[in-house]
Formats: C-alpha cells, structure tokens, sequence
C-alpha cells in the first residue's frame, strides 16, 4: 500500500539563470512585468519595462552578479537548494519537499511537477518572505494557484502565513548574527530590510486606518496593519533586539534598494549611512532579516557597495551578518513551521 505523502514547496523570489546581460535581461522582464510589483497600467509597464529599465539596468546588474557569483551558480539559489535538502532530511520520507522560484528557474511549475510524482494527500506552500507583501508573499502564492489550476485533481493546500515574528525565525536569525558578530564589536547594529514604494504599504492598510505617518517607527501590528510589510519589518527588527539583548539605542532601522523616482518607505539606508557616521559610529554591523538567503541585495549592495560608501564617510569597519540561509537552526525552524501546518485539524 502506498503511504499519502505531503508535500512541500519552498518558494523564494528567484535569480537570472547566469551573471551576464542577457541572463538579467529576462529575469528583470518577468520579474518587473508582474503587476503586483510594478502596479501600474500594463501598457506604462510594458513601456517602462523593456524601453528603460531593462535595456539600462540589464549591463550594470550582470556585471554586480559577477562580484557575487560562486562556483555552483547564484547565492540565493545554492542557500535555496541547501535549505531545500536540509529541510527534507529532517522531515524525513513522510514528506517530499521541492524549490521553485517566482521567476525564472527553477520554477514553481517545475516544482510542483517533482511533486506530482508522488501521492500527495496535502500541500505546504511555503513563501521565503519573513514579513508580508503584495509583490513577494502575495505574487508567489498567486502563481502557485495559476499553476495547479491546471490540475484535474488538487490536494488541501496550506500556505505558511508571513513568519516576521516567529520564535523559530526569530532565534535562528539572533544565533546566526550573535556567532558573526563573536569576532565583531559593533558600535551599532543597523536592521536594513528591503524597501518597498510607500502606496504599496498604503494600499495593504484596512480602509480607515490613519495609525501610521510612515515617518517615525511603526506601531504595533493591529487590525489595521495587520498585511503591513513596513509595520511587520519593525516588529522583526524589536523581536530581533530583544533576542539579541540590544537596547534601543544599540539598533537602528532603515530600507534598501529603491527604484524609480516614486516615494519609497524611508529611512533609506543608504542615506543613513553618513548619517551614522557623523554621529559618531566608527563600527557598524548591518543585517537583512527581509531575506533568509544572502544574494545580490545582501552581498553585493550592503556587503560591498554599502561598505565602499561607509568608509567614505569616515566609518572604519563595516560588517555585514549573513542571512539564515541553510543554517542547521534555520531548517529546524522551517521544518517546524511545516509539521505545525501539515497536522490534521480536528
């Protein structure tokens, strides 16, 4: 007789398939053609897209991956692959547990077909975004529903909800950063998540919420702001501090890698760089709990260029703590999360 097996499917946002023009070229078309990142009408897009950004952003982003690439491909894909076997082995053979990317490969459609070959009695979907938004979260769950629309016979899914506060994640990220920064005496810690436009933070707001200038730091998550990544951002950054015994003034938060001339959620980190230093900090620590991979955003734009700019301002050192990656805490955490969601309700 054969025994029902779960699946699970890891999703993260994805990576061109190699550090050249061309490569980058068609992940930044499938990535920014997505009207949940670039919301706005499809002929703009199409228009902005493949006349602006692609076409001047496709050489200068190629040659940034090749400051990044290692020997088995992509950072963001090797730690995704990692953790992918992690968590398979400590599920075990009751579960069967596939990759896709949101775009390019390996893709979700793959994925799922590697776990069509087995007897799925469920489905755990689980999105590599800590802290909730449209364009990452809300665009991977919807392709995974494009995908098995196609299907005659679908499993019970299950999506794991955003995790920006799970103790799981939570300590995983605090023991990773505490092991770095065992060598390291930061002066501060700086929580850079990534950013987000500010209409798309307005626009996961309950109709009539008014609790946020998106000015200051955010209140605490509500009925309101229950969907708001910039509000979720900050309750990681406190959940982190406090398990990292960092008192207020020890961290700051800020956001990187904006794009375009719309208004995106500030602090920026780029600008507070100088900022911090002429304040005085001589030794800062910089990590990126929107990611649970390293990749380009964490290597390339925080641990060299972001570097390059600090020591310009007169900062000395600049120490960037690694993502969860595939770390044995972190597979532990999301193997976790999976057996909690894939238990039978009674």
């Amino acid at each position: 007789m054969t025994v029902p097996t779960t699946g699970v499917l890891l999703v993260n946002l994805g990576t061109p398939d190699a550090p050249t023009t061309r490569a980058v070229r068609r992940y930044l078309r499938e990535f920014l053609m997505d009207p949940r990142v670039l919301d706005i009408s499809g002929a703009s897009r199409w228009a902005l897209v493949n006349l602006i950004i692609a076409p001047t952003r496709s050489p200068k982003s190629a040659a940034a991956y090749r400051e990044v690439w290692t020997e088995r491909g992509s950072p963001l894909l090797v730690a995704s692959q990692d953790l992918t076997a992690a968590v398979q082995q400590k599920l075990g053979p009751r579960f069967k547990v596939a990759l896709g990317m949101r775009y390019q490969n390996p893709s979700i459609g793959a994925a799922l077909e590697e776990l069509r070959r087995e007897p799925l009695d469920r489905l755990v979907v689980v999105p590599l975004f800590p802290q909730y938004s449209s364009a990452a979260s809300g665009s991977a769950v919807e392709k995974v529903f494009e995908e098995l629309a196609a299907d005659w016979n679908i499993p019970s899914v299950r999506v794991l909800a955003d995790f920006y506060e799970h103790p799981g994640f939570i300590q995983a990220q605090a023991t990773v950063a505490q092991r770095s920064l065992a060598s390291f005496e930061p002066d501060r810690v700086l929580m850079s998540f990534h950013g987000l436009p500010e209409r798309h933070v307005k626009k996961s707001w309950a109709q009539g919420f008014s609790g946020c200038d998106l000015k200051g730091p955010c209140p605490p998550i509500g009925e309101g702001n229950r969907y708001c990544y910039r509000a979720q951002c900050y309750a990681t950054a406190r959940a982190l501090a406090k398990a990292m015994g960092l008192s207020e003034g020890d961290y700051e938060v800020s956001f990187q890698s904006r794009l375009g001339r719309d208004p995106w959620i500030k602090p920026y980190t780029d600008l507070l760089l100088p900022k911090l230093a002429q304040r005085g900090v001589k030794r800062l620590a910089v990590m990126c709990p929107a990611f649970v991979a390293d990749c380009l955003e964490t290597l390339e734009e925080i641990g060299i260029r972001a570097r390059e700019d600090w020591r310009a301002a007169g900062g000395e050192a600049l120490h960037l703590i690694p993502c969860v990656n595939a770390e044995p805490e972190w597979a532990e955490a999301v193997a976790e999360m999976v057996r909690v969601e894939a238990a039978p309700t009674r």
